[in-house]
């Protein structure tokens, strides 16, 4: 069945880890998905905003392009875990200059798009 959407119109409907996979035909085991969704997406984000001023304009191009930096963000949490892979700044420990370490994160950093 040949896909209708435009990329933009597809990327809307997704709302989850799994729809992500399944749109862009990742496969996957759902117990890594299960405990890491929430790390695959925002390792995905990340991947894109970089990736974003070098998309080429072709939308099949674009695709392949979502598809690969999926696969490897998913991939991330195969071979690695959520503290490992620190994709949160939570995860992101400061150390203090009394000593210690502190995982505050400021407000401008949880609402940064």
């Amino acid at each position: 069945m040949e896909d209708t959407l435009t990329l933009a119109e597809a990327l809307e409907d997704l709302v989850s880890a799994e729809d992500f996979l399944d749109y862009f035909a990742v496969p996957y085991e759902p117990a890594v998905v299960h405990v890491n969704r929430l790390h695959i997406l925002q390792r995905f984000h990340d991947y894109l905003a970089k990736q974003a001023p070098n998309l080429p304009p072709d939308e099949e191009q674009q695709r392949g392009i979502y598809r690969l930096w999926l696969e490897r963000a998913y991939l991330d949490f195969v071979h690695s875990d959520s503290l490992t892979e620190k994709v949160f700044a939570v995860f992101q420990n400061q150390a203090r200059p009394e000593g210690g370490f502190s995982s505050f994160v400021s407000l401008d950093k949880v609402f940064r798009q």
